[in-house]
């Protein structure tokens, strides 16, 4: 039967463009849709922007609009950009709703009858300047513990210390960079302490809802059995702010976080009221429906806590799973806006890359894990013109215009289409081959040349091994492995060129022999390019109605691929369905992302993109004299060996060379930002005669130095190519 199937992506923040980075997600929860689409299951994709919050608040004053006007102007930024990579949503709403503030407002309605929330005095700081109560990352000031300047309200990114803003040394708004005020408020609080809460959340979490890994953090984050770990969460914040007010509660408004992922609700409802969909049918516990989140790693602990726990205790059904991803690093590191590989999704198009060489790229590194995927920018335009252009497309570009010359357009019949049961020795062997080439690229097994060449000998084996990876691949799409999915179906189109080196259809043209050897062989190498687009589908759908348009069948669904093109059945004319990616239009988009760093000049907004964004920069301190400078004794340190530390949940051990006898042990706040493997080797820099601090996970003996701002995002400092451990910084 058909299944039911709810589909969404983390909804993006109305104050910055859409970046590849963001376009991680989007692209695979797109593919994983059409592929379910392509099933004929019933499966709806919604999504929406996140327009809360005091970020969106501030930008609109900033540029003298209305939050409303901004958030309009970047949903249609957002909307365009989404197009254009054919991320294809069935609605595609806002937060700011009638529909997400109804249900928010129900569900908390829900939690305070079930005694969940509470409501306590806090106390907090307020910007005198802007009349504002700050939230804790529009604070900044002295980490109380190692004294690192210029650290967020609410942890320290270098000592990883969490804290109160309060407890901040010498405190400044980051808004007006006045000393704030401490003033009391009352606050409301979602009570994730309470028993009721915790139960569940250790039950769920176990339930085989979220990935081993993204289930191994959360028990982290719950702590042992018997042990209360969660704290409970600030629902609230104070006027002045843009969001939805708390009902009853004068002055008071949502917390951004707790009606973002309602937004997922508002948004289907849309959906269903304008197509008649039954919305309890997705959302009513107990329903047989499916319903999948897809989220980057760095949400999990609202989405696998703070929400199933909501809809839990409101009367709603939780996820069927959630689906975590990696980050995007770009040439082996993080985005870089001194690099120009911090690009954008409107900077890449402006280029003329066609979107889908970066869909393609990116389903042949996911891999359905929370691992990081690296845009290798050379790998990138390697792997798209040898696989796209070289293999699949190089097909019927060598095979097509022969069945338009010579017959008339018409293909000749094929042998018996596939039955589900059949060989499947060459899926059997690709399998293990996709496997072996996880460890080793490299690898190679003579035997599989030798069964490709007995394929290539029995054209009807041939063709039903074709269709016969239609099960193998159908579970690399369901579990995500698009990555397994596009080895096997390029191994696929490996043999299919083989087979066309084999007959070459030129030499049988231009000889004029054996008409019926030249029009079979065509005919069976355009019926494989339709196996093949068939599987390439939910990756490339612009490519896939171009190429359903040349073969002049129907939009193509996964069980066609059982069958053959019919005799008699006439293709059009090819034209050419792809070109080569142009080095110097990547080479292009990084000099235009890096011209994104430049002082905005006459009327363009300087906050219309992430980059500008990012910008703004904390106050300047005060004045030393070089004297105090040269107390601080930079060293280069190479990292040795980074590890995780159990426990902790900002901290990496870091083990580094500063050219001493003993290297040294450093604990540093990395954690959301760093995969502690890639750290291993790399230079930095460290303060070497810092005074060791004892920590409850061990000494640590120096501190490393990191750059950050207002917005998120942690960046250790590197020296240049030829710096040695042990050289001081002067």
């Amino acid at each position: 039967m058909p299944r039911k199937i709810l589909v969404t992506s983390a909804l993006p923040y109305a104050n910055g463009s859409i970046h590849l980075g963001h376009l991680v997600e989007y692209i695979q929860t797109d593919i994983w849709v059409r592929f379910q689409k392509m099933l004929g299951n019933t499966c709806y994709y919604v999504c929406a922007d996140d327009t809360h919050g005091t970020p969106v608040m501030l930008r609109a004053e900033k540029e003298g609009i209305t939050p409303e006007q901004l958030i309009d102007r970047v949903w249609h930024e957002h909307k365009s950009d989404f197009e254009g990579f054919h991320v294809e949503f069935d609605h595609y709403g806002s937060t700011n709703s009638a529909e997400t503030k109804e249900f928010s407002q129900a569900i908390y309605r829900k939690l305070k009858a079930a005694g969940l929330i509470e409501v306590r005095s806090v106390e907090q700081f307020y910007d005198p300047v802007k009349n504002m109560f700050l939230p804790d990352r529009f604070i900044k000031g002295e980490c109380p513990k190692c004294h690192a300047k210029d650290q967020y309200g609410d942890n320290c990114e270098a000592c990883g210390t969490t804290y109160s803003p309060t407890e901040l040394i010498n405190p400044y708004s980051a808004v007006s960079g006045a000393q704030p005020e401490r003033r009391n408020s009352d606050h409301y609080f979602f009570k994730l302490s309470d028993p009721r809460c915790q139960e569940f959340l250790r039950e769920w979490t176990r339930s085989g809802t979220l990935q081993p890994e993204a289930a191994n953090k959360m028990q982290e984050w719950l702590g042992a059995e018997g042990e209360n770990k969660l704290t409970d969460w600030d629902i609230s914040r104070d006027a002045p702010y843009f969001g939805f007010e708390i009902p009853d509660a004068l002055g008071k408004y949502f917390y951004v976080w707790l009606d973002a992922p309602v937004g997922y609700m508002g948004s289907f409802k849309k959906l269903c009221d304008a197509n008649g969909i039954a919305f309890d049918d997705y959302w009513k516990p107990g329903s047989d429906t499916e319903l999948y989140h897809f989220i980057g790693k760095d949400i999990l602990y609202f989405h696998a806590l703070f929400w199933p726990a909501m809809l839990q205790h409101s009367g709603f059904r939780t996820p069927t799973k959630l689906f975590a991803h990696g980050f995007l690093t770009v040439n082996g590191e993080k985005m870089s806006k001194s690099r120009g590989t911090f690009i954008t999704a409107d900077s890449y198009l402006k280029q003329g890359l066609n979107p889908e060489y970066l869909r393609y790229y990116y389903a042949a590194k996911l891999n359905g894990t929370m691992e990081d995927l690296d845009l290798n920018l050379e790998d990138f335009v390697a792997k798209v013109n040898s696989d796209l252009i070289g293999k699949y497309i190089n097909i019927a570009s060598r095979t097509a215009g022969f069945i338009t010359k010579h017959f008339g357009g018409e293909l000749m019949e094929m042998p018996e289409s596939a039955h589900p049961i059949y060989d499947q020795s060459l899926i059997a062997l690709s399998n293990e081959e996709t496997d072996r080439a996880d460890t080793n690229p490299q690898s190679v097994n003579k035997f599989d040349a030798s069964n490709e060449d007995h394929l290539i000998n029995n054209p009807q084996k041939l063709l039903h091994e074709f269709q016969s990876a239609s099960t193998v691949l159908a579970d690399f799409y369901e579990n995500r492995d698009f990555a397994k999915a596009s080895r096997h179906i390029m191994r696929l189109a490996d043999i299919a060129n083989k087979y066309v080196n084999e007959e070459k259809p030129w030499e049988l043209s231009k000889l004029g022999i054996q008409p019926e050897k030249l029009h079979f062989a065509c005919s069976l190498s355009i019926n494989l390019v339709r196996i093949l687009t068939i599987y390439l589908k939910p990756v490339l759908p612009k490519l896939a109605v171009q190429v359903e348009s040349f073969l002049n069948v129907t939009p193509l669904q996964w069980s066609d691929a059982l069958q053959a093109l019919p005799s008699g059945h006439t293709i059009n004319p090819y034209q050419h369905l792809m070109t080569r990616v142009d080095q110097k239009q990547v080479d292009a988009m990084i000099e235009a992302n890096k011209q994104t760093l430049e002082p905005a000049t006459g009327t363009h907004s300087p906050a219309r993109h992430a980059e500008a964004q990012q910008r703004a920069i904390a106050p300047i301190a005060e004045t030393i004299s070089i004297d105090e400078f040269s107390k601080v004794d930079l060293r280069v340190a190479r990292i040795v060996n980074a590890e995780h530390v159990e426990g902790a949940e900002k901290l990496l051990k870091l083990t580094l060379d500063i050219g001493e006898e003993k290297t040294r042990t450093v604990f540093a706040g990395i954690k959301s930002a760093y995969d502690p493997e890639k750290l291993k080797g790399r230079m930095t820099v460290m303060v070497a005669n810092l005074a060791p601090r004892k920590m409850k996970f061990g000494l640590s003996e120096g501190m490393v130095l990191a750059a950050s701002g207002d917005a998120p995002g942690l960046f250790i400092l590197s020296p240049d190519d030829g710096a040695q451990p042990g050289m001081r910084i002067k």
